[in-house]
Parts: C-alpha cells; sequence; structure tokens
C-alpha cells in the first residue's frame, strides 16, 4: 500500500516561490510577491506568513547559511535544498513556530520541490539548528565582538562585511552602527503620500492611515492592500516612502530667486518622486518634465503622473547625461541619481547581496556625470538636489565635493541625511546646490 504524503503548505510554497525567483531572476522579492500571492490565492494571515518567510529568509540569508553551514559535514548543497533550509531556520530561530511544525512542513516542501532524497538531509539538518536559539548560533558561528567588531555584526545582523563597513564610515563611528543594521532588519511601514491638489492627508486618513509627522503628506497604514485605497487605485495617491517625500520637498521648497515654471526630474523612473513633484509644480503654475533613459520605466512613469492636469508634466525617455534640452532650461532639478540602494535594505533586502564594492566605484562615476548634467540644465540662480538611496560616502557627500571642486558656478546651500534608525526611513541622502548667478562669480 502506497503512504499519501501531505499536502505542501501554501504559504510556504509561496515563499520559495519568491526566493527561487530572486535568485534564479534577480528579481526584487517586493515586487514578485504579489504576484506569488495572486498565483498561490493567499490573502490575509496566509499572505502574511508568506509574506515573513520570505523577506525574513532573504533578509538573514547570511546568518543562516553561516547556522546551516555548521550543521553540514559537507557544505555544498543543490541550491533548492539550500532556500528550503534556509526558510525552515528562519522558521525556528526568528519566528513563533513549534519546531516539530517548521521541520515538517521543510520536510515537506523539499519533497515536493526537489524530491525524496534530499528530505532526510533536511529534516537531520533542522533539527540540529532547532537545539540552540538565534542568540546561541550567533555565540556560534560570528567572530568575537570585542575583537572583530564589524565582522561580529556582519555575521549577527547578516549584512555583507563591506557594507558594515561602508554604513559605519557614514556613521562617522560604531555609536548607532547596531542600531542601523537591525533597522535594515525591520519590516518597513507602508507609506503613502497624498499628492496634493489630487488627494487630502484627510481621504487617507479616512482609510486607515495615520499621519506621520515629518512630510505633510505622508501617512502610514498598519496593514491592508494599498491598491484598495480608492485614491492610490486612482493615481491620486500612491505609495512612497518619506524620506522619498522629503526629497521632492527639498527641491520644491528651496528658495529661488525669478522664475519659477520649468521643473525638471532628471532620473524619473519609477516615477513616484516625479508624482509628487508635478501635484506640487501644478499648484504654482510651474510643468514638470521627467526624463528617463529607458523606455519601459519611462512608461511606468507616465502611469505615475496619470491622475495630474492635462499639460502639467511631460515625459520623455532620454539619456540624462547628454540630454536634448538647451542648458539652462530649468529652473529646479531633481537628481535622483541610480545608486547601490544601500539605503533601502529594509525594502529590498537582497540588494545587500547582489552589490559588490566595485559596483560603488563604477556608479560614483554615473552620478558625478549626471550631477554635472544637472548644473547644466538648470539656469543661473535656479537650484539642484542631488539625492541617492545610499548614504554610503562615495556616492553621497563625495560626489557633490568632486563635482563642485571642478566648476565654480555652483554652491552646496543645504544638506540632509536620513537614517532607518532615527528617523524611520529609508537612508535618503539629498544635497541641494544652487548655480551661481552672473553676478555672483568670480
Amino acid at each position: 500500500m502506497t503512504s499519501r504524503r501531505r499536502p505542501v503548505d501554501k504559504a510556504r510554497r509561496a515563499a520559495l516561490d519568491v526566493l527561487t525567483a530572486v535568485r534564479v531572476d534577480d528579481a526584487y522579492a517586493n515586487l514578485v510577491l504579489p504576484q506569488v500571492l495572486r498565483k498561490h490565492g493567499l490573502d490575509g494571515r496566509d499572505a502574511g506568513l508568506a509574506t515573513e518567510l520570505a523577506s525574513g529568509a532573504i533578509r538573514m540569508h547570511g546568518l543562516y547559511d553561516a547556522v546551516i553551514d555548521a550543521c553540514l559535514t559537507r557544505p555544498r548543497l543543490q541550491p533548492e535544498v539550500r532556500d528550503v533550509l534556509r526558510l525552515g531556520t528562519h522558521q525556528l530561530l526568528s519566528m513563533r513556530v513549534p519546531d516539530h511544525a517548521a521541520i515538517s512542513t521543510s520536510v515537506d516542501l523539499v519533497r515536493a520541490s526537489v524530491g525524496q532524497g534530499p528530505a532526510g538531509l533536511v529534516n537531520a539538518v533542522l533539527r540540529t539548528v532547532s537545539r540552540r536559539d538565534l542568540a546561541g548560533w550567533v555565540a556560534e558561528v560570528a567572530p568575537d565582538a570585542a575583537t572583530d567588531p564589524h565582522g561580529h555584526l556582519a555575521v549577527a545582523r547578516s549584512h555583507p562585511r563591506w557594507v558594515v563597513d561602508a554604513l559605519a564610515e557614514a556613521l562617522g563611528s560604531d555609536d548607532e552602527l547596531d542600531a542601523l543594521l537591525e533597522a535594515d532588519n525591520a519590516a518597513p511601514r507602508v507609506t503613502l503620500v497624498a499628492r496634493p491638489g489630487l488627494a487630502s492627508v484627510e481621504e487617507l486618513e479616512a482609510a486607515g492611515g495615520t499621519r506621520t509627522g515629518r512630510s505633510p503628506y505622508a501617512v502610514t497604514l498598519t496593514g491592508g492592500d494599498p491598491g484598495a485605497v480608492p485614491a492610490v487605485a486612482e493615481g491620486r495617491a500612491g505609495v512612497q516612502d518619506e524620506g522619498s517625500q522629503l526629497v521632492a520637498i527639498a527641491l520644491a521648497d528651496a528658495p529661488l530667486e525669478g522664475r519659477d515654471s520649468r521643473w525638471l526630474d532628471l532620473c524619473a523612473g519609477p516615477g513616484g518622486k516625479s508624482a509628487l513633484l508635478g501635484a506640487l509644480a501644478a499648484r504654482r503654475g510651474a510643468v514638470l518634465l521627467a526624463n528617463e533613459r529607458q523606455p519601459h520605466r519611462a512608461a511606468l512613469v507616465a502611469s505615475a503622473l496619470r491622475a495630474l492636469p492635462d499639460g502639467t508634466a511631460h515625459v520623455v525617455a532620454g539619456d540624462g547625461v547628454r540630454p536634448a534640452w538647451v542648458p539652462g532650461t530649468f529652473d529646479r532639478v531633481l537628481v535622483d541619481a541610480p545608486c547601490s540602494g544601500l539605503g533601502a535594505l529594509r525594502r529590498r533586502p537582497e540588494s545587500r547581496w547582489r552589490r559588490r564594492p566595485d559596483d560603488v566605484a563604477e556608479l560614483a562615476g554615473l552620478q558625478q556625470a549626471l550631477l554635472d548634467a544637472a548644473l547644466e540644465s538648470v539656469r543661473p540662480g535656479g537650484v539642484v538636489v542631488y539625492a541617492t538611496c545610499s548614504p554610503v560616502v562615495a556616492e553621497t557627500t563625495e560626489v557633490v565635493r568632486s563635482v563642485l571642486a571642478r566648476r565654480a558656478d555652483a554652491d552646496e546651500v543645504d544638506r540632509f541625511q536620513l537614517w532607518p534608525h532615527r528617523d524611520g526611513t529609508d537612508a535618503m541622502f539629498a544635497s541641494t546646490l544652487r548655480r551661481r548667478a552672473w553676478s555672483d562669480r568670480d
């Protein structure tokens, strides 16, 4: 008589699908997750479980791999088997899932996804993992905190060592480093923006939002699907981290003398900042040009701007380093430059494992070129905001310093750096520069 296998838990199957897409297709978990949840018909608690499993296993992958490897005599594993073990380890060490449930469901999952062969291995490894708690495993696999503090934190908080070093440099000391790394591992709140003139904060509050206090247009949601909020579905509001809102507001609020009718978002995709800027510009009678190099991302920008009044915003697909417009065309310019994304690890935890130190050096060259183009695009007396979703010094203050060192026509007039552990936002950096009027130049 053939024994019948237990059905695989749908939430765990969905979480494994997300890990597979991230590993095989270089997908972003926060983008692929809604598709996977729909595919498996998950909502409510099951959707929440799948989300926590996938996000937690990706976020803590470095620590969990060290734990898994400590339980193996032969560290080489099929990637699919390691994914199942990461999910099981997350349940055992970081969730309130009973040990027997975490182990048995992981065995069921590997049987269904890979086959019977590795089932015994998964069972044995997870039983070994279950013999210590999280703190016990950190003490076992991490370097000593006294002799190698960054190495210890890299394992304990599951960040690559070079990222820990770069974040420590950006902070200026190690005093807040552990708090920052811990904040990177916390699930972010869903924050909405009420695009002025199109939606109000009061409307979003009525839909279940709570004011945040930093951006006058921001509310947070404690649960539910933000796409179900009418203002979001209609494009009058959107999902946008408060740090990103503050970058757009910094450009709109920068003091300006003279004409204020032409605004530019030089690197506009996917369109969140453009939509807020467009709404702010429209209320002043200004027009926004949103430029995006990649046509498919330019289409996303156009979708984000769909609720704005006709004629107040336009989208073009073009190279921001070699713009098609006449120099000095614009009064306000935002350059939200492509960056490592190391300031948004709460929302995109896989970025920490994909980036390499060489990426930062390569990006810095592009960032400088874009900031130069932005300064050429703004008129004398106009303002530019240079922003990155990264606090890494080579992508922030060093870019601004390098550009200003070779230009005699611009000055930095303001700067801010946000942090998830201090501000509850992504680690957004913004520098406001003013292009000198001809009468101000030496």
